[in-house]
């Protein structure tokens, strides 16, 4: 987990850097990510910064990192589950073509609707169906209807931890062969390998289990081809392969 050190804290407010070194982090933050972020997306970290749940947004370089991953795998049909104020939903709208599409689901409108003017402004609302609600449930009318079975190129996983397993049975018919899901927060502010007394946030110590829970059944999963990074809180992306 990252520490205070000498050189002094970065500016990203709500960073969920795994580095030793913020000085490390905030050399990253201003050499290659801030310098290249979109006008739109600097608006919307800027306007998500001043939240009270900021910590919730995702990390301006994971979501140059989601961008990039986006234009590699040309993907074109998406799904988004936990978007907050939308800043990942605005990367990946951003990386899609024109005529790309992302479902975006969410529990809680209001906060989707802070950045929605900043989406709107650059041009990509047209790309997004926004539905507001537990997605476990439109998960399973997608998979009974059996018309979206392997039809999302990519799927991204910023929700509630505790039910991260029960997206995942579901989401892996959603996927196509070949396309990927990415799941935020598995290395979960570290907690992943602190011991079992150690002095963790109450909210940290909770979801640490479902965290370790989900890290094991991936890594077990033979339908899927993993690869864990350390990007924000931790990223881990599966690819489909039956």
């Amino acid at each position: 987990m990252a520490s205070n050190g000498e050189n002094g804290r970065h500016q990203e407010v709500g960073h969920k850097s795994l580095l030793q070194s913020d000085a490390l982090y905030q050399y990253i933050l201003e050499t290659s990510v801030y310098p290249r972020e979109p006008e739109a997306m600097k608006e919307l970290r800027e306007i998500t910064a001043k939240h009270p749940w900021n910590l919730m947004t995702t990390s301006a370089d994971e979501g140059q990192f989601l961008n990039m991953l986006l234009k590699l795998i040309n993907a074109k049909n998406t799904m988004e589950i936990g978007v907050f104020t939308g800043y990942s939903l605005l990367a990946t709208a951003m990386a899609l073509p024109d005529d790309g599409k992302i479902l975006a689901m969410d529990i809680n409108r209001e906060n989707y609707e802070i950045g929605l003017p900043v989406i709107e402004k650059a041009g990509l609302a047209h790309k997004i169906e926004f539905r507001e609600g537990p997605a476990l449930p439109v998960l399973d009318q997608m998979i009974e209807d059996g018309k979206y079975h392997g039809s999302y190129d990519f799927i991204f996983v910023d929700a509630d931890k505790d039910n991260y397993l029960n997206y995942h049975k579901r989401l892996i018919d959603l996927v196509k062969v070949g396309g990927l899901i990415g799941y935020d927060n598995t290395l979960w502010n570290g907690s992943v390998v602190a011991p079992p007394d150690a002095p963790l946030r109450k909210y940290v110590r909770y979801y640490r289990d479902f965290v370790l829970e989900l890290n094991k059944a991936l890594a077990a999963d033979t339908r899927i081809e993993i690869c864990q990074l350390p990007v924000g809180d931790g990223i881990t992306l599966c690819r489909r392969i039956s």
